[in-house]
């Protein structure tokens, strides 16, 4: 049941996300806008005490459980610079604002990297979370699968780190050359 409710905030997340930027850019209604923008962080409070009473009421600790805590950690770092990036699109398509620039060669390895190194953080917040839930249940039995996690995370990290990073340190990003 727990992951219908984190399917449910991830896409509510893009609801509110593009509704509020609907709002906003087409419709013109910058404080309504801003309003469904705030609601977006509702959304990790219900998850948050969702997955606090199921875990309290006696489940046993699923993967989904882990998972909550992993997008908890991920949307708390990425949730403002990914509603950034979009209401600087939205601000660009509807609103005449300049064009966000692109990232190429050195300029986006370094945004590679600071997307690694926030990746880190959201990892060291969902492993908070995870230790909260274990002592907060108080039962290695029932809390197994969370300990898990701790194995789980790092090896996402290692693949991101690979793929993301690493190779663009390695492949330098460059802007596709224009033939006439």
């Amino acid at each position: 049941m727990l992951i219908w409710l984190i399917i449910f905030c991830e896409l509510g997340f893009w609801v509110f996300l593009f509704g509020g930027l609907f709002v906003r850019y087409i419709i013109k209604l910058p404080k309504f806008g801003s309003s469904l923008l705030l609601c977006v962080p509702l959304l990790d409070v219900i998850l948050l005490a969702a997955t606090a009473y199921d875990l309290r009421s006696g489940t046993t600790a699923e993967f989904a459980h882990g998972l909550a805590a992993a997008y908890l950690g991920f949307t708390l770092v990425f949730g403002h610079s990914v509603m950034k990036w979009a209401d600087n699109y939205f601000a660009y398509k509807y609103n005449g604002q300049d064009k966000p620039n692109e990232k190429d060669g050195w300029t986006y390895t370094k945004y590679e990297w600071g997307q690694w190194f926030k990746g880190i953080l959201a990892c060291c917040i969902a492993s908070a979370i995870l230790y909260l839930a274990i002592i907060f249940v108080n039962n290695d039995t029932k809390t197994e699968v969370l300990a898990n996690w701790t194995y789980i995370l790092p090896s996402l990290m290692f693949i991101w780190f690979l793929f993301g990073p690493l190779w663009y340190t390695i492949f330098k990003k460059t802007k596709p050359q224009i033939t006439n």
